[in-house]
């Protein structure tokens, strides 16, 4: 087993036996759950609406190379630059060529988990460039030293006393502050970043194919300072950021803001076609749009799985999977977690290393039904369990079983050729240590109902 597969199930099974972890995640998403009921009163139709974003999304996925072509003209054509990174490496050394042509020591980043994918904040820190987070809940797990636990709230894994006592250690600030306090703090300490960074960098909500447009969707300004102050905007998007035209915005900001936290639509949203053009008062000098594969293409390349590009990170699957609720978002060890990352990380990380996340899910459907562009993902898990088989990736135990049990199935004859003890036996002999020391092992009935069935008929005769 790979060493992910084995950090994997120790961090699983720390969590799932954390009650105080289990009680902040329930309650913060119970929160959640209250304001998205909410939310979805705003539609008289919300499956149509649904169903729209899932034909755009997927139209778009269809025809990928145009709708990024037609970006980057419309992009350029206003004075932005666009840059191709097929990983994150290629991805890290242009924001380290932008950093190194503009002598910059300072950046500020809003709320982008692509960034995460590449580890730019390591990256840049290791080139001695200050990276500061500017979320509210990224520069929380930033201060913590820890990865974010939600694609939509980083700090989801924390109680408002404990963020107090983190801002207590890290400032002094005192251990009962309330968030209304901590959040002033933070926007004060903020401010002064904002105004003396080098570099803002973000992430891309949606690319708007015919306009070239970067669109941005927050609730607490973060990002629209981000790109506005600082005299270079870079801009880290996957390719599967895009939509065709500016008026599909009109469907997708709602169905994010919905599904995302509840809201009928978010507090900001920014469209950005390039730096500033002349006569604008605000705005960067230069504007910089990374597009990153990182094996985007390898999910697009089987007809199944290419559908989870379609998601819009919403994060409403997470919130309602059983296993997600239990082991949490560290657990996975990757940048997305839940229900789309068990779908697309075996693939952008590889099947091999990471071929256990598929198999985490007890395939309940919840992730497919919440999905507001309707990706099948607990059908996309399933393909990439028969892909990760195909590949050779299973363990010769799991050939061996497969084949026995296919063998013995396959023929009434075999299957009652051993009694039911000899049958209980074997399974305690060959399924009890995968089948967990906190779950009883079922036993076969010592009758068969094929045994039962002609009792019963002799009986009657």
């Amino acid at each position: 087993m790979s060493d992910s597969y084995n950090k994997f199930i120790a961090d699983s099974e720390t969590k799932s036996f954390d009650k105080t972890h289990r009680a902040t995640l329930a309650f913060n998403i119970s929160k959640y759950d209250a304001a998205v009921v909410r939310g979805k009163e705003q539609y008289s139709n919300l499956e149509l609406a649904k169903e729209r974003g899932a034909h755009i999304k997927n139209k778009v996925i269809t025809d990928l190379a145009k709708y990024l072509t037609d970006f980057e003209a419309a992009f350029q054509a206003k004075g932005g630059k666009v840059l191709w990174a097929l990983d994150g490496a290629e991805a890290v050394k242009e924001v380290l060529k932008i950093v190194k042509k503009q002598q910059a020591t300072h950046v500020v980043k809003s709320k982008t988990m692509v960034t995460e994918e590449i580890s730019l904040n390591e990256h840049l820190e290791k080139a001695g460039i200050e990276s500061l987070e500017t979320d509210l809940g990224e520069y929380i797990v930033q201060l913590a030293g820890e990865k974010p636990y939600h694609i939509v709230t980083p700090a989801m894994h924390k109680s408002k006393e404990e963020v107090a006592e983190l801002f207590n250690q890290k400032f002094g600030m005192d251990a009962n502050s309330t968030p209304e306090q901590i959040t002033a703090f933070v926007r004060n300490l903020l401010r002064e970043k904002f105004f003396n960074a080098d570099i803002g960098i973000t992430g891309a909500n949606f690319l708007v194919a015919d306009i070239g447009a970067v669109c941005l969707t927050e609730n607490e300004g973060n990002a629209l300072m981000s790109m506005s102050f600082p005299k270079v905007h870079i801009v880290i998007a996957g390719i599967e950021k895009l939509i065709p035209k500016l008026g599909d915005l009109d469907l997708f900001w709602p169905l994010l803001a919905t599904h995302g936290t509840g809201q009928n639509i978010t507090v900001y949203n920014s469209i950005v076609t390039g730096p500033r053009q002349e006569g604008e008062s605000d705005g960067p000098d230069e504007m910089y749009v990374i597009l990153l594969d990182n094996n985007r293409t390898e999910i697009l390349a089987h007809k199944n799985q290419r559908r989870a590009l379609g998601c819009i990170r919403c994060g409403a699957c997470l919130n309602v999977c059983p296993v997600y609720k239990s082991i949490g978002g560290h657990a996975y060890g990757t940048t997305y977690s839940g229900p789309i990352g068990s779908v697309i990380t075996p693939w952008m990380r590889g099947m091999k290393d990471y071929k256990h996340l598929s198999f985490a899910s007890s395939l309940c459907g919840s992730c497919t039904e919440v999905c507001p562009v309707k990706i099948n993902l607990h059908e996309l898990l399933l393909y990439n369990r028969n892909d990760s088989v195909k590949d050779g990736h299973a363990s010769r135990f799991d050939k061996t079983v497969m084949l026995a049990y296919k063998t013995t199935m396959g023929k009434r004859k075999y299957l009652d050729f051993f009694s039911g003890k000899t049958k209980n036996s074997s399974l305690k002999k060959f399924f009890a240590s995968n089948w967990g020391s906190r779950r009883e092992l079922p036993e076969v009935a010592p009758k068969s109902f094929k045994d039962l069935w002609e009792e019963r008929r002799e009986g009657k005769k």
